[in-house]
């Protein structure tokens, strides 16, 4: 934020309030739902001076682009479903996520498309890299709000690239890139120089040498590094994996949160990320109960707010992970989602059924069905998934006040067609997300404070 106090124009109070959410899957209408739970939630986004979630998806019609190669949800939205972010009160979404491509490179296109002719602004997106990186901007009364998107999670051919003379960029997202080392004690490491030997991938790494790849692309082996299957062993005392985003990396996120800073009274990044560390990573058995980000994301969100963000808004778990302040500033590590219909398509390419050995007759209930064995795996088999939360940051005279932690019910245990739609969450639920994000929490170092259903984080 700015050092000196901002008075919005339309007011006499220095108040400002950011609603932020996390994944939105959107496959069918809501505005039709009148449970008092889901309008009040409603109410709550529509009354924050600005609201931002990120668009999990590819908006399209059904004949725009092709499908992508992939193992998760191919997701998808129809065009005329954005009036409903309107009618929940979203004012900006953010694109950078591993489902904008997942029909292709005309997808990406139709999207952009799609978002800019129902006067949606978008950020982390784009036609080249330029465009993915370019900020967001909510226009409101009381005051302008930028946007800056990128993700950790995505496969190569779906960042976006740089244009050069005549050749154009690639479209896609703003990327995050990111290394990692794994540390293996010295037995295993001589085990995999072994086998990397034995089955002859050092001599294929050798003739690479000698051919057009770049050194950073080969890797390297040593007494004491490989590079194998495309990761960098390291020997060591321990086993460990270690997380960085490059200088290079940060440097380029950073020009465009500073670009955005000074062209806006409040600014919020947004970071997509699937990448865990820490303890709940080497002992946990289930995704749901991970709960410590990667190293490097800790980083990346450090160097957002260093260069200028007021709140990093995480997202991409779909799950409720920790709130860190740092420098009197906010990082949700991941915010669960607020809408989740990943299972109402009523188009599914062809591969996802052949995954399954579903025959040509299947539907998209057969295969939803045999993906989740009848619910009892994947999403619908745990609550976690179904259990986030919505923070209202308050602003006053220009800094950051206060957060309202907002405990929501995505409707765990409910029938496929009637999940998926979060709603405040009350009694006993309320009680464990907030004592969840609490904990989490407190383990960065912040308190949340838990009362009548809310918890609150005081600055």
């Amino acid at each position: 934020m700015q050092d000196s106090p901002h008075k919005y124009p339309d007011t006499d109070e220095d108040t400002f309030t950011v609603a932020l959410s996390g994944d939105v899957m959107l496959t069918r209408r809501v505005s039709a739902c009148r449970e008092p739970a889901f309008l009040k939630l409603v109410q709550a986004l529509r009354d924050a001076d600005a609201t931002c979630v990120n668009l999990e998806t590819c908006v399209r019609w059904w004949e725009e682009g092709t499908p992508s190669i992939t193992t998760g949800t191919p997701m998808t939205t129809t065009p005329d479903l954005l009036s409903e972010l309107r009618w929940l009160g979203v004012d900006v979404v953010t694109c950078a996520n591993n489902h904008v491509y997942d029909y292709g490179e005309n997808g990406v296109l139709a999207m952009l498309r799609h978002l800019r002719d129902a006067g949606i602004p978008q950020a982390g997106c784009g036609r080249n890299l330029y465009e993915a990186r370019l900020p967001a901007y909510a226009e409101t009364a009381r005051g302008r709000v930028g946007f800056v998107a990128m993700t950790s999670t995505f496969r190569p051919w779906n960042a976006a690239s740089n244009s050069r003379g005549e050749v154009a960029g690639r479209p896609g997202v703003n990327p995050l890139r990111h290394t990692a080392q794994h540390h293996v004690d010295s037995d295993c490491f001589d085990a995999l120089l072994r086998m990397s030997r034995g089955l002859g991938f050092a001599k294929e790494q050798e003739r690479a040498r000698t051919h057009f790849f770049s050194d950073k692309e080969i890797g390297c082996e040593t007494t004491d590094v490989m590079t194998l299957f495309g990761q960098t062993i390291c020997r060591s005392d321990r086993f460990e994996t270690l997380t960085e985003t490059p200088e290079a990396e940060l440097d380029a996120q950073r020009r465009w949160i500073a670009e955005a800073r000074g062209q806006c009274d409040i600014l919020v990044v947004s970071l997509h990320t699937h990448e865990f560390a820490g303890r709940s990573l080497k002992k946990e058995s289930l995704k749901v109960n991970l709960s410590e980000p990667a190293d490097f994301i800790r980083q990346a969100a450090h160097a957002a707010i260093d260069a200028g963000a007021d709140i990093v808004a995480g997202h991409g778990s779909h799950t409720a992970l920790g709130v860190e302040i740092y420098k009197g500033r906010p990082i949700f590590y991941s915010l669960g989602g607020l809408i989740f219909q990943n299972e109402t398509l009523p188009f599914v390419p062809a591969e996802a059924y052949e995954r399954f050995d579903l025959g040509p007759d299947a539907t998209p209930s057969n295969l939803f069905d045999a993906r989740t064995k009848h619910d009892t795996k994947g999403f619908p088999a745990y609550a976690g998934y179904w259990e986030c939360f919505v923070p209202v940051c308050h602003f006053k005279q220009g800094q950051l006040a206060s957060i309202d932690i907002i405990p929501t019910d995505l409707g765990y245990g409910q029938p496929r067609h009637r999940r998926g739609r979060a709603m405040w969450a009350d009694g006993a639920q309320a009680a464990k997300i907030l004592s969840r994000v609490a904990a989490l929490s407190k383990d960065l170092g912040t308190r949340v404070e838990i009362s009548g259903g809310v918890g609150r984080i005081e600055l």
